[in-house]
C-alpha cells in the first residue's frame, strides 16, 4: 500500500581507493588503499505480517447453517396452507410472500429462535438477544447478501490483522447495532448480520484515519471508502430494513478500529528488524501521539455508549420520546411507501392449541397452531399479516 522501505548499500560500493605519484618522477608507483567496513544490511522482513483467514469463512458456515436450522424448525406446511415451493422443499418450504418476501420462515419462529425483541429484552432480561439476533436472518436474500458482503470485506481485514482482533470487531459491533436498534425500534423484532458488517466498513474507515502515513493514494481510497458507507447507509432509509442497527454498528466499529486496528510506525518496525545501529542510536516510538490519543478517546466513549445504552434499555426507555425526529434516520416516507405501519385490529378465539383470528377490516379470518409462549407481539405480527 505505498510503503516506503530503504534499499541497503550494494557491497563495494564504499571502497576507495588512492593512487599517489612520486614527486621525483620515480617509474614506481606508490599505491596505497583504504577501505571502511560496509554496513551491514539489514534483515529481510515483512513490515505487516499476512495471515490466514478463516474465521470469516467460519462466521459465514455457521450463519448459513443457522437459517437451515430455522427453516426446519420452522416446517411452513404443518402450520400453513400457503406456503411457496412445499412440493419441492417439503418441511424448509417459505412463508407466503405476503408475510415475508425475502422468502425465509415466519416472525413467531425467528423471535423463538433469539430475533430481538424489545418487551423481551425489557420485561423478562433477555439481554443475550442482543447477540443472537445479529446470527439470524429474515430470508434468502437476506442472508446470501450479508454473507457474501462479509466475504467481500471481512476476509481482507483477517488477512490483514488477525482473526483476534476482527472476530472481536465483528462481535462487538453487532451487539452495538443490536442496542441502538432497540432503543428506537420498539414495535418490530430484528434479525440480521448487518450491525455487525457496518462494523467492518466503520472500523476500515478509522483504520485508514489512524494508519493515514501508511497509505500512497490516501484521498481516493478515503473518497472510495466513504462513498461505499454512504450508499449502504442510503439504502437503510428504505421501509422494513432497520437502519438504527446499521448506525449503531458502524459507529461501534469506527471507535473499535481506533483500538484494534492501529498500526505501529513503519520507521519502529524497520529499526526493530534492522541489526543494532543500522538506523542510528536513536529508538523510534512505535505509535504517533494522535495514535494514542484516539485509542484512549475511542474507548471513553465505548465503555460510556455500552453502560449508559444497557442502561436506558433495561429501564425501558423509548429512544424516541427523547429525538422525536431520529425515526428520519431508518426510514423516509414518499409517495412510494409510507414508514408508519397502519392500525389493524382482529378478534381472537383459542380452543385448545387452535388460534382463531379474525381481521376487522377486511373480515378475513384464519386458523393458527396456538403456542401457550406466544406473546403480545407474536399475535399483533399474525394479525398485521392477515389485514395485509
Amino acid at each position: 500500500m505505498g510503503r516506503v522501505s530503504d534499499s541497503p548499500p550494494v557491497e563495494g560500493e564504499d571502497k576507495l581507493q588512492i593512487k599517489v605519484h612520486s614527486r621525483r618522477g620515480d617509474d614506481k608507483h606508490h599505491h596505497r588503499s583504504t577501505t571502511s567496513p560496509p554496513r551491514p544490511p539489514p534483515q529481510m522482513y515483512q513490515p505487516f505480517k499476512k495471515h490466514f483467514s478463516w474465521l470469516v469463512p467460519i462466521f459465514v458456515v455457521v450463519n448459513v447453517a443457522l437459517f437451515i436450522i430455522v427453516m426446519y424448525l420452522n416446517d411452513c406446511p404443518k402450520r400453513s396452507n400457503n406456503c411457496v415451493g412445499a412440493d419441492v422443499l417439503g418441511r424448509f418450504a417459505f412463508q407466503s410472500l405476503k408475510e415475508n418476501p425475502l422468502l425465509g420462515p415466519s416472525g413467531p419462529t425467528l423471535q423463538s429462535m433469539g430475533a430481538l425483541e424489545v418487551k423481551k429484552v425489557v420485561e423478562q432480561h433477555e439481554v443475550w438477544r442482543l447477540i443472537s439476533c445479529t446470527w439470524l436472518h429474515a430470508g434468502v436474500f437476506h442472508v446470501l447478501a450479508n454473507m457474501l458482503s462479509l466475504l467481500f470485506v471481512g476476509i481482507r481485514l483477517e488477512q490483514e490483522f488477525g482473526f483476534l482482533r476482527i472476530g472481536l470487531l465483528y462481535t462487538i459491533s453487532g451487539v452495538g447495532g443490536s442496542l441502538l436498534s432497540a432503543l428506537f425500534i420498539r414495535t418490530t423484532i430484528s434479525v440480521g448480520a448487518s450491525g455487525a458488517l457496518f462494523g467492518l466498513l466503520g472500523g476500515m474507515l478509522s483504520e485508514l484515519l489512524t494508519n493515514w502515513t501508511i497509505y500512497a493514494n490516501k484521498l481516493a481510497a478515503l473518497l472510495t471508502l466513504v462513498l461505499i458507507i454512504a450508499i449502504n447507509l442510503a439504502v437503510g432509509i428504505l421501509p422494513h430494513v432497520d437502519n438504527f442497527a446499521h448506525l449503531g454498528g458502524f459507529a461501534t466499529g469506527f471507535l473499535l478500529g481506533f483500538v484494534f486496528l492501529i498500526r505501529p510506525q513503519y520507521a519502529w518496525v524497520r529499526q526493530r528488524n534492522s541489526p543494532p545501529g543500522y538506523y542510528g542510536n536513536s529508538s523510534k516510538p512505535k505509535y504517533k501521539i494522535y495514535q494514542r490519543v484516539l485509542l484512549v478517546i475511542s474507548l471513553i466513549i465505548l465503555v460510556a455508549g455500552f453502560v449508559s445504552g444497557l442502561v436506558l434499555l433495561l429501564r425501558g426507555v423509548d429512544g424516541n420520546d427523547h429525538c422525536p425526529w431520529c425515526h428520519y434516520l431508518s426510514c423516509v416516507p414518499t409517495p412510494l411507501w409510507k414508514c408508519k405501519p397502519e392500525q389493524v385490529y382482529c378478534e381472537s378465539s383459542t380452543i385448545h392449541n387452535q388460534l382463531d383470528l379474525k381481521c376487522l377490516s377486511n373480515g378475513k379470518s384464519k386458523v393458527y397452531t396456538f403456542d401457550a409462549t406466544n406473546s403480545t407481539t407474536s399475535l399483533e405480527q399474525l394479525c398485521s399479516q392477515l389485514c395485509s
